[in-house]
């Protein structure tokens, strides 16, 4: 396991308690000292007794040595670094898989692609794991579940069977891109149920924002080759509703804070750990952008950020000036959008008759 913050910390608890040996690789020795010899990771899950099973080191070389499975679970933004130390530790034919949800921002990759272009692997080495995941839940041994994703069935199966105990279940997919973009995505509706929550408002408008909030992360995800159903699944909707919902969100305490007036500095500090939904807006509304998404409630937590929209005035995307009803679904709209410029054209028509072959208007 690369990575010992409450995810990695979590997730070699997981493994340890369904048999497998877990060595952790702390960036930090005295945090590696004392799983290694208290079976505590005081900073990021406290209170939790770890395993027999799980040990750590600050070598990464040992960490990886004659490892069977490798996870990664580090910052989405330090990843690529961090892999240019591992590329020459790690064991041939070992898959390698991402606990992280994020995109990067210098290139708006999946961290799947950041891992196969900085280890130089084939993409049915990677796999991805995902789900309703909140760490201390889980390290708690609250049951749950989670998808584990590769384009090779056989990759994710093979991870699948290692993370898996009486409290914790994984299935799997095949769809890496709407697995990843699940939890990338659902990271920013998070964000802006803080900022309401923070406001004041009320439960119908977190529910209003977590439906809308589907609908931008699927169609999305769809405009990059995901499978909708996926965005229904673990990796979407369960994601979006236990990050949305629960304090123990790194987002959604982040938009909080935002929604009781800090600033994007202040919240920073605060946050004693990364919320990945900040560092990821940037450039998934830029990936957005080149697919032509319209992605409403994404924008406006960028303006939030950026100072320029009052917290409070989160929600106009609920509210509307149209004259005419629009479709919930994004096909519905655009049906909806077809059918009316059909109508406007006929009474266009029609007006023309009436007035002699002229507009209503006069001659044009």
């Amino acid at each position: 396991m690369v990575g010992a913050g409450s995810w990695g910390t979590t997730f070699a608890k997981v493994l340890a308690d369904g048999g497998a040996e877990v060595t952790l690789w702390a960036r930090r020795p005295e945090v590696a000292h004392e799983i290694r010899e208290a079976h505590r990771n005081s900073d990021y899950l406290p209170g939790v007794n770890l395993p027999p099973l799980v040990t750590a080191t600050s070598d990464l070389g040992a960490a990886l040595a004659d490892a069977e499975q490798v996870f990664v679970s580090i910052p989405s933004q330090s990843l690529r670094e961090n892999l240019e130390a591992m590329r020459p530790l790690l064991p041939s034919a070992v898959p390698v898989v991402s606990l992280m949800k994020g995109v990067e921002k210098s290139t708006g990759l999946r961290m799947s692609e950041v891992l196969e272009i900085g280890l130089g692997l084939d993409a049915d080495r990677v796999a991805v794991a995902s789900g309703p995941n909140l760490a201390l839940e889980i390290a708690k041994e609250q049951p749950t579940a989670a998808v584990v994703s590769s384009s090779s069935l056989e990759t994710a199966e093979a991870v699948a069977m290692v993370a898996r105990n009486r409290y914790f279940r994984s299935f799997v997919n095949t769809d890496v891109i709407g697995t990843e973009f699940g939890g990338v995505l659902k990271n920013l509706v998070a964000v802006a149920i803080g900022i309401v929550d923070g406001v004041g408002y009320g439960e119908n408008t977190k529910a209003s924002i977590i439906t809308r909030g589907l609908v931008e992360m699927t169609d999305f995800a769809v405009a990059y080759g995901a499978h909708p159903e996926t965005l229904s699944g673990l990796a979407g909707l369960g994601d979006l509703i236990a990050t949305c919902g629960s304090p123990l969100s790194r987002n959604n305490t982040a938009g909080r804070l935002l929604g009781q007036g800090y600033g994007y500095a202040d919240v920073v500090a605060q946050m004693h750990q990364t919320a990945e939904g900040l560092a990821s807006l940037a450039p998934v509304l830029a990936l957005a952008a080149e697919k032509n998404v319209d992605m409403p409630i994404c924008r406006q937590v960028e303006q939030v950020l950026a100072g320029t929209l009052d917290p409070k005035d989160i929600a106009p995307h609920l509210t509307t000036d149209d004259s005419e009803p629009v479709g919930e679904r994004t096909t519905d709209a655009r049906q909806t959008q077809g059918r009316s410029r059909l109508r406007r054209t006929i009474e266009r028509a029609l007006d023309q008759l009436r007035h002699g072959g002229r507009s209503a208007g006069g001659d044009r």
